[in-house]
C-alpha cells in the first residue's frame, strides 16, 4: 500500500494529471431516462428509424437538429420544449461509485472535469438535485463552449487546455460511442463504461471498460497512464 501512495506522489509530481468525465452514463445514472424520452421522439417523428435513441446518443441538440430535423425550426422549438419540460423533473442518480471514486481522486489532488453536451439549462436541473456536485469537480465544461462536438476531440481537447497539460497526462471516461471516438481522437487513455453500450461494442474504442467505478481506484488510473 505505502509503495503504492509513493508512486501515485511521484507521478503528480512528474505529470499534471487529469481525469475527464462525460456527464450522462457516466457520472450519473440518467441514460434510461433519456431512451424513454428520444424513443417516444423517434416513433413520433421518425418511426422509419429504428431504435431512434441509439441514434443520437452522445450527440449535441444541435447536432441532432441538424441531422433529423434540418429546416424544421417549429418542431425543433416544440422538442426544445418538451426536454426542458422533461429534465426539469428527472432524477439525477449517480453511477455506482462515480462519487466515491471523484472524491478519491480529489483526495490526491488530481484535476477532475466534466466534459459534456449538455447545457447549462440542463446542469442547473443537476444542481438543483445534487447541491454537492460542483464541489466534485474543478471545471464543468458545457456544450456551448466548444465548436464541434463529438465524435470531434475539441470538447477533450479543450479540458487538457484548461489545466495547461497535455493529452498524454488525461484519462476520458465514456459510455457512447461518440464520446469514446472523441477521447481516442483527442489522443487520451480511454475508459469505457458499459453502462449505455455492452462491453463487446465499445471494447475497440476503449482502453479498458469497467461496469461502473465500484471497483475502480486511483492506482487503476495511474496504471493505466503508464501503459
Amino acid at each position: 500500500m505505502q509503495v503504492e501512495k509513493e508512486r501515485t506522489k511521484r507521478m503528480k509530481k512528474e505529470r499534471r494529471i487529469i481525469a475527464l468525465f462525460d456527464l450522462d452514463g457516466v457520472v450519473l445514472d440518467t441514460e434510461n431516462q433519456y431512451s424513454i424520452f428520444w424513443g417516444n421522439i423517434g416513433k413520433k417523428y421518425h418511426p422509419e428509424i429504428e431504435h431512434f435513441e441509439k441514434k443520437i446518443k452522445g450527440q449535441t441538440l444541435s447536432q441532432i437538429y441538424e441531422r433529423f430535423f434540418k429546416d424544421n425550426l417549429a418542431l425543433q422549438k416544440t422538442i426544445t420544449s418538451e426536454l426542458n419540460i422533461f429534465e426539469e423533473n428527472m432524477t439525477f442518480p449517480y453511477i455506482a461509485g462515480a462519487k466515491e471514486f471523484i472524491i478519491s481522486l480529489r483526495k490526491e489532488s488530481i484535476a477532475t472535469a466534466v466534459v459534456t453536451s449538455s447545457n447549462e439549462r440542463k446542469m442547473n436541473n443537476v444542481y438543483r438535485s445534487k447541491p454537492e456536485f460542483k464541489s466534485l469537480f474543478d471545471r464543468i465544461l458545457t456544450a456551448d463552449m466548444f465548436k464541434a462536438s463529438k465524435p470531434a476531440p475539441d470538447c477533450f481537447l479543450l479540458g487538457a487546455e484548461v489545466f495547461m497539460t497535455e493529452p498524454r497526462n488525461c484519462v476520458v471516461f465514456e459510455d457512447s460511442l461518440h464520446g469514446l471516438e472523441a477521447g481516442r481522437r483527442a489522443e487520451m487513455k480511454v475508459v469505457g463504461l458499459s453502462t449505455t453500450n455492452s462491453k463487446e461494442t465499445i471494447k475497440d474504442l476503449a482502453d479498458m471498460v469497467i461496469p461502473d467505478f465500484r471497483n475502480y481506484t486511483v492506482n487503476d488510473m495511474i496504471d493505466l497512464l503508464n501503459q
